[in-house]
C-alpha cells in the first residue's frame, strides 16, 4: 500500500507504476535523502513537534538503513515510486509508528528539492576538483614548453608565430572561467528549501535555520512557491557542464588534428590510443574523439531541462521529475571526460622537430615584415600591400620571406635593409610580442605565475 493511498479507492495500475516511478534513477540520492531526513527529524524533536524519543528512534532507524544500503543489503522497490518513499517505507517497517511521524511538516516537493540541491553541491565539488587538477597540469606543460614556437592559426590557416606555452595557457584560461562558473552556480544551489512544504509552507513551527546549519547550507529559500518550483540551479549546473564540454571538445579537436600525420605535432601514449580491427598500422585518438562526441550528449541534457521547464505553471509539476536524469547524466559525463582527458594530455609527447619544420613556409612573419616597413616610415596599408605582393612572389618561386636576397627585398621597396633578416626571424617575432597577454616567453612566464597564484600552488 502506498503512503498516500487514503484518497484512492483503487490501486494504481501496474502500467502507471512502471511509467511514473523514478527509483530506477533517483536511488543515487539516498545519502542526501537520509541526511536530510535526519536533520528534519532532529529539528522536529528539538522543537517539540514530535517527541525526543520518536526523533531518536527515527534517526537511529535511518542510520541503520543507510548502513544496509551501503552494504548492498537493501533492494529498492519500484512500487514505492521513488527514493523518498522507499526510505520512508523501510523506516516505518522497521520502527513502526514513530516512522510515520518523519514526514510531519514537509512534502516530497521540498524534500526532492533539498536532495537534488545537496546532490549537485557534491557534484560541483567533484568537478571543481578535477578542473583544478587539469589546470595545474596545463601550467606544468606550459612551463615545460616556454621556448617552443608553433604556428598560430586563424581560419585553419597559418597566421603568426606563438609559443606552445601560450597556446596551452589559452585553454588554462578557458578552464579557469569554467571554475568561476561552477563557483557561481554553487552559490545559487546552496539554498535550503526544506520547510516550504508542497508550495505554501507549513503551520508547524519549524526551525529552518537549524536544518540549514546541520546540512551545511549558507542560505534559506525566501519564497515557498519558488523553493519547490525552481530548477534554475539545475539548468545552470548543466549549462556549466555544457560550456566545459565545449572547451574540452575544442581542445580534443586540436589534439586530433595535431595527432594526424599531416600535422604530426604530438604522439599519443600507447595506453591512451586504440588500434584498428582491420588496419594494422592505425593508432587512433579515440579518447579525444569520444570526448568530442560526448559534448553533444551534454548539450542534449541542457536542451532537455530547458524544454521541460519552459512552460510550467507554478508550483511543482510531475514534469520536473525529468530534471534528474539530465542533471545526473551531465555530471557523470563531465567527470568521466575530465578523468580520462587529464592522463591523456599528461602522457602526450610533443614532436618539437616536426613542429619546427612546420614553421618554415607558412609566412608566419609576414605581419612582422609589414611592421618593419611601418617602422621605416611606410604607411601600414601600403606596407600590407607590399608584403602581400612579396608573399605571392615567394609562393611562385617556392621561397620563404627570409630566403629572399636583399636585391629581391629592394625590388619591392627601397626601405628594406640588412636588419630585416633579424627583424623577421621567427624567434624574434615571438620575443617582440611582449605586451600583456602576448606570446613572448617573458609574458607567458608571468601568466603562468599568476595562474599558480590563482590555484594556490
Amino acid at each position: 500500500m502506498k503512503l498516500w493511498s487514503g484518497r484512492f479507492e483503487k490501486s494504481t495500475s501496474k502500467l502507471v507504476d512502471a511509467f511514473q516511478n523514478s527509483i530506477k534513477f533517483d536511488w543515487r540520492m539516498y545519502k542526501q535523502d537520509i541526511k536530510g531526513s535526519i536533520a528534519h527529524a532532529r529539528m522536529l524533536g528539538c522543537k517539540g513537534i514530535i517527541t525526543k524519543e520518536d526523533a531518536d528512534s527515527i534517526i537511529k532507524g535511518l542510520l541503520e538503513i543507510l548502513d544496509e544500503i551501503e552494504k548492498g543489503n537493501i533492494e529498492f522497490k519500484e512500487s514505492a515510486e521513488d527514493v523518498h518513499m522507499n526510505i520512508e517505507s523501510l523506516l516505518i517497517e522497521r520502527i513502526g509508528e514513530a516512522g510515520k511521524k518523519l514526514h510531519t511538516g514537509r512534502s516530497r516537493n521540498d524534500q526532492v528539492a533539498l536532495d537534488l540541491r545537496m546532490y549537485l553541491k557534491g557534484e560541483i565539488d567533484e568537478i571543481v576538483m578535477l578542473i583544478r587538477k587539469l589546470c595545474a597540469l596545463l601550467l606544468t606543460k606550459a612551463e615545460e614548453n616556454l621556448d617552443v614556437i608553433i604556428p598560430g592559426y586563424t581560419h585553419m590557416q597559418k597566421a603568426q608565430p606563438i609559443t606552445l606555452a601560450h597556446h596551452i595557457m589559452a585553454y588554462f584560461h578557458m578552464f579557469c572561467r569554467d571554475l568561476e562558473r561552477y563557483y557561481d552556480c554553487y552559490k545559487r544551489t546552496d539554498i535550503m528549501p526544506l520547510g516550504s512544504g508542497a508550495l505554501a509552507g507549513t503551520t508547524y513551527d519549524l526551525d529552518r535555520e537549524m536544518i540549514a546549519e546541520e546540512l551545511g547550507f549558507c542560505n534559506i529559500s525566501q519564497n515557498s512557491i519558488d523553493a519547490v518550483a525552481d530548477r534554475d540551479f539545475v539548468v545552470e549546473f548543466i549549462s556549466c557542464c555544457s560550456i566545459l564540454m565545449m572547451h574540452l571538445s575544442r581542445f580534443c579537436e586540436e589534439l586530433v588534428l595535431w595527432n594526424s600525420q599531416e600535422f604530426g605535432y604530438i604522439e599519443l601514449d600507447d595506453s591512451m590510443a586504440t588500434g584498428s580491427s582491420i588496419m594494422p598500422q592505425k593508432k587512433n585518438p579515440d579518447v579525444a574523439e569520444l570526448i568530442r562526441g560526448k559534448t553533444g550528449r551534454v548539450y542534449g541534457d541542457l536542451m532537455a531541462i530547458l524544454t521541460i521547464m519552459k512552460a510550467l505553471p507554478m508550483a511543482y509539476n510531475k514534469d520536473m521529475q525529468e530534471d534528474k536524469e539530465a542533471a545526473f547524466d551531465a555530471g557523470d559525463t563531465v567527470k568521466d571526460c575530465l578523468t580520462v582527458f587529464i592522463p591523456m594530455f599528461d602522457t602526450i609527447t610533443f614532436n618539437k622537430d616536426k613542429i619546427k619544420e612546420k614553421l618554415k613556409y607558412g609566412f608566419l612573419n609576414a605581419t612582422d615584415a609589414a611592421d618593419y616597413l611601418v617602422k621605416k616610415g611606410v604607411p601600414f596599408r601600403d606596407a600590407h600591400e607590399i608584403i602581400g605582393l612579396m608573399v605571392n612572389y615567394c609562393i611562385k618561386h617556392n621561397k620563404a620571406l627570409e630566403d629572399l636576397s636583399m636585391e629581391e627585398f629592394k625590388s619591392f621597396n627601397p626601405n628594406f635593409y640588412e636588419d630585416v633578416y633579424d627583424f623577421i626571424d621567427i624567434k624574434n617575432c615571438v620575443i617582440r610580442r611582449n605586451t600583456i597577454g602576448g606570446p613572448s616567453p617573458e609574458m607567458v612566464s608571468k601568466d603562468i605565475e599568476k595562474g599558480k597564484e590563482y590555484l594556490g600552488l
